[in-house]
């Protein structure tokens, strides 16, 4: 279920995330007290700010259903992402854990609800999703240079109440529509800040990784490096969208300037474990 790579953690610069700004924030609990955080505004989406960092989530206890936009912030030092799981009514995070410690799939009654992908440290990436009442996990996989982060505490639980807010759809760029094995876009991205509609059509889960090229760099020589990681690394994290479930719509909201960005599905193939890249799910894109 991990979304990024080992390798990945060492492709960290200075590439800024943009995230679209709102006047009904939901920051996040700074006491042992639950918070539960209701939006003022009904007409736009509650934004939902969530910090990780070496080895932990700071995040609200209890946020109102409906469409979200989480806001993750990765205070690093090590590469993170913010990923999340929905869990089957009845189940908690201990029962979470407990069953990632086994080797193997996730069980049945845990679901990929996407979030907002890797990010360089000390920078912002963002996704937006509708979500449902029930019982959620805030989780990151990123495993550099050792155990996987949830084993390290970096896994919380969120709860998700009902509400009846009405539920607005973000006015999206481009469409880009994931599939088994490769990437779709409705529209070339155009350079500045672009909001884009992530849609899974596959049979499997998939995710997209937005990579910013270096000038000159290839997709190919970012996988390449990932192999074997000499030099400087020829492109820089830039978020996107976790691991999301078959059928499952998402946004994310980024600063696009012009140049080249790969686009790369981490995920493992559910029939033979590989890496979708290795299927052919790699894409390289030119922002003008």
């Amino acid at each position: 279920m991990a979304s990024v790579t080992t390798v990945l953690g060492l492709m960290v610069g200075s590439v800024a995330v943009a995230t679209t700004a709102a006047n009904n924030d939901l920051h996040p609990a700074t006491s042992s007290t639950p918070m539960i955080a209701y939006a003022p505004t009904a007409a736009k989406a509650n934004v939902v700010h969530v910090t990780g960092e070496d080895f932990k989530f700071d995040a609200p206890d209890v946020i109102p259903a409906g469409l979200t936009q989480f806001v993750f912030l990765n205070k690093g030092p090590s590469l993170h992402h913010l990923a999340i799981l929905k869990l089957a009514e009845g189940k908690s995070v201990d029962d979470l854990r407990a069953a990632l410690a086994n080797p193997g799939p996730p069980p049945s009654w845990v679901k990929e609800f996407g979030g907002a992908n890797a990010p360089v440290p000390g920078e912002e990436s963002n996704a937006t999703l509708d979500l449902k009442p029930g019982n959620y996990a805030l989780i990151c996989f990123v495993d550099i240079g050792g155990p996987p982060h949830f084993a390290k505490g970096m896994v919380r639980a969120l709860r998700v109440v009902p509400s009846k807010a009405p539920d607005p759809k973000p006015a999206a760029s481009v469409t880009m529509t994931l599939f088994d094995y490769n990437f779709k876009l409705s529209a070339p991205i155009r350079s500045g800040t672009r909001t884009i509609r992530v849609h899974n059509t596959g049979k499997q889960h998939h995710e997209v990784q937005l990579v910013q090229l270096a000038p000159g760099k290839t997709v190919k020589e970012v996988l390449d490096w990932l192999g074997k990681p000499e030099g400087p690394p020829p492109g820089k994290a830039m978020g996107g969208i976790a691991g999301m479930a078959p059928g499952m719509t998402e946004y994310f909201t980024a600063n696009f300037t012009p140049g080249k960005y790969g686009l790369i599905c981490f995920l493992p193939d559910v029939k033979d474990g590989k890496p979708h890249l290795a299927h052919g799910m790699v894409q390289e894109i030119t922002v003008k």
